[in-house]
């Protein structure tokens, strides 16, 4: 049996997060108080006592969803001996979960991928005037029903000018993200109503995350990740937006600025590691977001998720 390791995005995060980790595992504590030390806040504080419209700034949430995936991760290797480069052929991480994926397989360390997230977040934050861009998700429709509704969807039928809406994320199983000019975004809505998807929504997001309005975004991501120190991982990460395998830091540096202003093609990506062999894919950190996916874009794979310590017990006497 051939595992991948999968690591959540946004949307992911709840009050309480990683807590029993910390409490049940002195190696998971390390890592949030090294992602506090790392960002001179208490993260973990925010994480496990909230207020949640403070943990749900995307500043806070990026950096806090890596140190969930990661003290489960130094949990398993601390509790059972665990060897990421025996045990796991890929990787991979939804949007800001490469950055875990990375860090997991020791590309990056721990305090690195906490201060590239929370300028990560803090750029997509700033990247957009906050009311001027949204996202919706189109469910019932594939991908390229999805491009054609964010085609007719882009001119503006005031100014004749095209706005930006763009293909987001493709999850699979009928779901797709679209993100973009608030305007575009709602005339999209209403013609994929139209074209007969099943549903058609806005999502609650601050801002119009992997399109081509976060283009000031990945300008800071490439200058920060042009000074950050990224080694090869130690198994290669299936990447976002080219959902093939990559292990040169050159082109990891690349494709996560690309990532920033790209669609993440987690559909395609889990076909890729499908394609390649795995049969089991096993989501760390927080919610089970991925392993829910997992059922509708490999379903003839197993999927778990851990997430709390009784969820590393049973993984690790699994093996």
């Amino acid at each position: 049996m051939a595992t991948a390791f999968v690591f959540p995005g946004q949307g992911s995060q709840a009050v309480g997060m990683g807590r029993d980790l910390a409490e049940a595992f002195p190696a998971a504590r390390h890592v949030f108080q090294e992602v506090d030390d790392a960002l001179s806040q208490k993260l973990s504080k925010l994480m496990w006592e909230g207020p949640p419209e403070d943990l749900t700034l995307t500043a806070n949430t990026q950096p806090a969803l890596m140190a969930h995936s990661l003290a489960v991760v130094r949990a398993l290797e601390s509790e059972g001996g665990f060897v990421i480069a025996d045990r796991v052929t890929l990787v991979a991480g939804h949007s800001l979960g490469e950055y875990s994926a990375l860090t997991a397989a020791g590309a990056f360390d721990v305090a690195t991928a906490a201060r590239l997230l929370r300028l990560r977040g803090e750029a997509m934050q700033l990247a957009t005037p906050p009311g001027t861009g949204a996202m919706a998700a189109l469910l019932g429709a594939e991908i390229d029903l999805a491009r054609t509704i964010c085609e007719k969807a882009a001119p503006n039928p005031e100014t004749g000018q095209n706005e930006v809406v763009e293909a987001a994320n493709d999850n699979g199983g009928g779901q797709v993200v679209i993100s973009g000019t608030k305007a575009a975004v709602e005339r999209a809505i209403e013609i994929a109503k139209a074209e007969g998807v099943k549903r058609a929504m806005l999502l609650p997001v601050s801002a119009p995350f992997h399109c081509a309005l976060m283009a000031p975004a990945a300008d800071a991501m490439a200058e920060a990740l042009a000074k950050a120190d990224l080694r090869a991982p130690v198994v290669p990460v299936i990447a976002n937006v080219s959902a093939a395998k990559a292990t040169d830091p050159v082109e990891i540096r690349d494709l996560l600025v690309r990532q920033v202003t790209g669609t993440v093609r987690w559909r395609e990506c889990v076909a890729a590691m499908a394609a390649m062999g795995c049969d089991r894919f096993v989501e760390l950190g927080a919610g089970k977001v991925l392993t829910g996916l997992m059922k509708r874009n490999a379903p003839d794979a197993s999927a778990q998720a851990i997430g709390t310590p009784a969820d590393v017990e049973a993984f690790l006497k699994s093996l």
